[in-house]
């Protein structure tokens, strides 16, 4: 018999027994999905991730405050690090003689509104404090309009580079520049408009409204601002020394002696995606366990149904057997018999993992995509699952005696 007919053999059975397999291949779906449906959402994922992530600026690092911390022991207290000041960000500017380009500027404001006669945004804009090379530094491009002057930070003139998102919700179709628009109060000449930028979940690349910093230190002040400084090197490859130079020339901007613990930080453009990325492997690990205990139990119930199967077609094999079908035949028939129920069980649930993983991924700022080495890792763990399960009762089958087969009631 060949491998067609144990096929058409295994639908056949299939059949007389619709309900046993129909919860069994539910069964298998379920693993499936997760397992389809979480690596599909990783991979969207992680290329929004690498496209998305660029908002930094491709090879560029921060310098920021260090984030504060507890120290542990018997007295408990609370450890607040120094603020980054405008004095020794621009200090640092001054000091770096190296070949890359330094930007100083400030987040102050994530909530903010901007409006334009009777139009205006959701109170998520972001409003920043900027100087000239800060569109460099942070990978952001002119769509129309001008980048902000030296000139304009030492005038802190009332002027604003704006988003594309900013400038749909305000403008619409018409041109924004050298219109004016409020925010927190403050009225601002558009003379910029960003190209599209997009931001990983979320995080508004497009809704930013670019001040000249100086500006942004009257305007939009408030307690405790702690300045980030950008940099940007034109080799890659050069990046760590840059790191390692930046880091010693900020401790002696912050007189910090050599036995004292660093107070800042310095971040990589590529560093959040990398601790986002380890924290998707645990979810991976997640779904992979997840996975594994259903299709245990989808193998199981699998192979109670082939042990059932073979115990109610006793008399049929022991007639295949009485008239020359060989062990290896009936052996065939119902391995073929299993991976095929797995197999249908694992179609339906690629299909709703692949929906459920790009739902996922679409919801959280990801991208639709096909996981191709996903779906043929399903079909194959969907193989040997089947192969698994239906070993044991097809050897069972394979060696029963055709006489007291026939005798069977």
């Amino acid at each position: 018999m060949n491998i067609f007919q144990n096929i058409k053999e295994a639908f056949s059975s299939i059949r007389t027994n619709v309900t046993r397999t129909v919860i069994t291949c539910l069964i298998i779906s379920f693993g499936i999905m997760a397992l389809v449906g979480i690596l599909t959402a990783i991979d969207g994922i992680e290329s929004s991730l690498v496209k998305n992530f660029s908002f930094m600026g491709a090879n560029s690092f921060n310098i920021q405050n260090r984030s504060s911390g507890f120290m542990l022991g018997r007295n408990k207290k609370r450890v607040f690090y120094e603020s980054i000041t405008y004095k020794q960000a621009c200090e640092f500017k001054d000091r770096f003689e190296q070949d890359a380009m330094v930007s100083i500027n400030s987040s102050n404001s994530w909530t903010a509104t901007a409006k334009h006669r009777s139009e205006k945004t959701n109170p998520n804009s972001s409003v920043l404090g900027v100087d000239e090379s800060y569109l460099r530094v942070a990978g952001y491009e002119l769509n129309n309009g001008r980048n902000l002057a030296l000139s304009d930070v030492e005038r802190a003139l009332p002027i604003a580079v704006i988003g594309k998102e900013i400038k749909e919700s305000l403008f619409g179709s018409r041109d924004c520049l050298n219109q004016f628009i409020h925010v927190g109060g403050v009225k601002l000449k558009v003379v910029g408009l960003l190209s599209e930028k997009g931001g990983a979940f979320d995080f508004g690349g497009d809704r930013v409204v670019l001040i000249p910093v100086s500006l942004a230190r009257v305007k939009f002040s408030r307690s405790n601002l702690s300045y980030n400084i950008g940099v940007s090197v034109d080799d890659v490859n050069g990046m760590d020394a840059m790191v390692d130079y930046s880091n010693v020339i900020f401790r002696q901007v912050r007189r910090l002696k050599v036995k004292e613990e660093t107070n800042f930080s310095i971040i990589k453009s590529d560093s959040i995606s990398k601790a986002l990325l380890e924290n998707l492997s645990l979810i991976l690990l997640g779904a992979i366990f997840i996975a594994a205990i259903t299709l245990l139990g989808a193998a199981i119930a699998l192979m109670n149904i082939m042990l059932v199967t073979v115990t109610e077609r006793t008399k049929e094999i022991g007639t295949r057997k009485a008239i020359g079908a060989r062990s290896s035949t009936v052996l065939n028939q119902f391995v073929i018999e299993a991976i095929t129920i797995c197999q249908i069980g694992g179609l339906g649930g690629i299909v709703l993992g692949l929906a459920m993983g790009n739902l996922i991924s679409n919801y959280i700022g990801g991208t639709f995509i096909v996981p191709w080495r996903w779906i043929l890792l399903a079909l194959g763990v969907c193989t040997m699952v089947g192969l698994g399960a239906g070993i044991w009762p097809a050897r069972k089958a394979a060696r029963i005696n055709p006489i007291e087969a026939l005798r069977h009631e």
